[in-house]
């Protein structure tokens, strides 16, 4: 299976100058594809295609004085570029035409220089190299010290250099790690999420929930203000902006470290392990957004999902609407009602619960008559339960309510509702 391993990246000033000049040349490309295509259906001309894209916004823009400074970076870094383009379109129309499923997705919209992320790719086809004395060399940039936590399990197909919002340099390698499972365990677990516990075991256990956005609120809050006090375009302004962009880069890896324990000795622990498919998008829209944000409940069970299949362990999720809650673990029976206010009850076969490691008991029954019965993802719908139809559920369908077209061509080749990190 393929996986990124990421490295911090300590570039010299002189190459810091060059990776800002790659980020620059790679976004014109692909901000010159997007312009040409927008302007060509706005005219009701032909649709471009990828080989006359490439030759009018890398080969033949080069020899223009224009454009002549395409040439002092690497031609990959600029054919990438171009090919990001190329698939954002791509998956643009395959969501209008129905191909793609999941959430619609927008025209690609022109990047900006002052995203909080910049980003730049070298396939083999650019020669990068990890040098003898552990340097990562890139072509036109140079050899750029590297921080090895690690090491890598195969040589790497690609490279991907990153810069967050908070200066850090990164260099992101896919590899091609081979599977190794562990010894055969009998223990088998079933999971339920939650925010007053990270996370309910179906042996009782429960893991708190750090909440570390929210342990960082007091501080972050007089760095916003701090922020917000600096006139704009001021060197000041930049530097607090920076203070700020850390603050929460130190919250996004502290939250990373501990799902990525987390789910490791979960894994390590069990050799089955079940979780419920919650609806996050949905839940991120009540009042209980931040603490959603804050718990990171989709990136903790993505580490789940592929760690288990990197150590041959079982993972399932569970549908969604399966009434984990409100089912008695011991009788069967199902409560009509269950508010959120109520964590512990008492079934009217005379046994006790607690809400939440009650949920994680069924959620790993659910599991295991799932795996039994060899029931698969249905791959349309990505891992998710069909929805019924009105008639199949018995109900009367209603009138379809006319919706206002959405989109225009300034959104973005992504969800509609995606904000950059």
């Amino acid at each position: 299976m393929q996986l990124r391993y990421s490295f911090r990246l300590d570039p010299t000033p002189g190459q810091c100058i060059a990776l800002a000049r790659a980020f620059g040349c790679a976004r014109v490309v692909y901000n010159d594809a997007v312009a040409l295509r927008r302007h060509a259906h706005a005219e009701g001309l032909p649709f471009i295609i990828d080989g006359e894209l490439s030759k009018q916004v890398i080969t033949q823009a080069k020899q223009r004085p224009d454009r002549a400074w395409l040439g002092e970076v690497s031609a990959v870094v600029l054919q990438q570029a171009l090919a990001d383009a190329c698939v954002a379109y791509r998956n643009f129309f395959a969501s209008v035409s129905g191909k793609r499923k999941g959430p619609k997705m927008a025209p690609p919209r022109f990047r900006s220089r002052r995203d909080s992320r910049q980003a730049i790719r070298f396939t083999r086809n650019a020669r990068f190299t990890i040098t003898a004395g552990g340097k990562l060399s890139l072509p036109k940039i140079g050899d750029i010290a590297v921080r090895w936590s690690r090491r890598l399990p195969s040589d790497p197909s690609s490279v991907t250099v990153i810069k967050d919002a908070a200066g850090r340099y990164f260099a992101s390698f896919v590899v091609v790690v081979a599977e190794r499972p562990l010894p055969r365990i009998e223990a088998e677990t079933g999971i339920d999420l939650g925010l007053s516990h990270f996370a309910v075991l179906a042996d009782g256990r429960k893991v708190d929930s750090p909440r570390f956005l929210r342990r960082a609120e007091k501080k972050l809050k007089r760095l916003q203000k701090v922020l917000s006090r600096k006139e704009k375009g001021s060197a000041n302004r930049v530097k607090a902006r920076m203070k700020v962009a850390k603050q929460h880069a130190k919250v996004a890896d502290a939250r990373r470290e501990f799902h990525h324990q987390t789910s490791m000795r979960i894994v390590r622990e069990n050799q089955a392990i079940y979780v419920e498919d919650l609806a996050v998008k949905g839940l991120a829209r009540t009042r209980l957004a931040k603490s959603v944000h804050d718990a990171g409940w989709s990136a903790f069970v993505g580490m789940l999902e592929y760690k288990a299949k990197l150590y041959g362990r079982t993972f399932a999720r569970i549908d969604r609407f399966h009434p984990s809650s409100k089912l008695c673990s011991a009788c069967g029976t199902l409560a009509q009602v269950m508010p959120l206010s109520v964590r512990e009850w008492v079934c009217a076969c005379g046994v006790s619960h607690d809400r939440d490691v009650n949920a994680a008991i069924n959620i790993l029954a659910a599991g295991r008559r799932q795996v039994a019965a060899g029931r698969k993802p249905d791959p349309e719908m990505g891992g998710k339960r069909r929805p019924q139809t009105p008639v199949e559920a018995g109900k009367t369908p209603r009138p379809a309510r006319k919706r206002q077209a959405q989109g225009t061509a300034e959104e973005a080749g992504s969800h509609r509702n995606a904000n950059a990190a």
